[in-house]
């Protein structure tokens, strides 16, 4: 019998929330009925378990855990900790756990990395390139050595921890993707979107200092020019292996 999936959102702004979740089942494969849903802004973790499901899915935020500790919202410290657990116990058991955008910052800090604002990337379509390592992974080798994906981050990983293990950067940001174990991955881009996702969702941050907000339409435009599918293929073999790994 196969496991349910969770997908664990970090945003407020509830008009982005949905749509992130069905961004994720429809890359991921899933059914609604295989991916599960906490929102991590509304009520905390408790005692979740990830391992209770094949896989766990960390969503993005416009949250920074660069933000000095005095200026985090309640809300978002206590988000920071309930992903520091989803970490921890994800690393403990080289559980099947993808952390995007905002989730690869928390997760780099539990393991001893270092996260800055200087690889920071605008809202935009970027060439991903592959490492030697990513070739060879069970989940990146499956891409092209070279594919666009979206991106939109002030912050990124400044120095990788020691026990990551770096799968693909970008010109402007060498940390794209890694993997930690087996089975644990982090990705700084986003995986889930389709153009059309990313125009709505820059739409609803577009006074969020992602990109000038009055070039909007010259974004979407850009966007919609890109060639962005690759991405969305690796959440969905992310599922797969995680589908796997859970049937022996």
């Amino acid at each position: 019998m196969t496991r349910d999936f969770l997908f664990l959102s970090a945003r407020p702004e509830v008009e982005a929330v949905g749509p992130e979740y069905e961004s994720v089942r429809r890359a991921a494969g899933l059914d609604a009925g295989r991916l599960q849903h906490l929102r991590l802004d509304v009520q905390s973790i408790g005692d979740v378990d990830v391992r209770r499901y094949a896989g766990v899915v960390v969503g993005g935020s416009p949250y920074n855990v660069t933000t000095a500790v005095e200026h985090k919202h309640p809300v978002q410290r206590r988000v920071e900790d309930d992903l520091a657990r989803v970490a921890e116990q994800a690393l403990a058991s080289d559980h099947p756990v993808l952390f995007t955008c905002y989730g690869i910052g928390v997760l780099t800090r539990v393991l001893g990395g270092e996260v800055g604002t200087l690889h920071g990337e605008e809202a935009s379509a970027v060439e991903i390139t592959l490492t030697d390592a990513g070739r060879e992974d069970p989940l990146l080798g499956a891409l092209p050595a070279r594919f666009d994906a979206l991106v939109g981050h002030k912050e990124a990983t400044s120095r990788l921890p020691d026990d990551a293990v770096r799968l693909a950067g970008s010109a402007g940001c060498p940390v794209q993707v890694y993997r930690v174990g087996t089975a644990v991955y982090a990705t700084q881009f986003h995986p889930e979107v389709s153009a059309a996702d990313f125009i709505a969702r820059a739409a609803v941050y577009r006074h969020h200092g992602y990109f000038p907000a009055h070039e909007l339409d010259a974004l979407s435009r850009r966007v919609h020019a890109a060639s962005v599918t690759e991405p969305q293929r690796m959440l969905r073999g992310f599922a797969v292996l995680a589908d796997a790994r859970d049937a022996g």
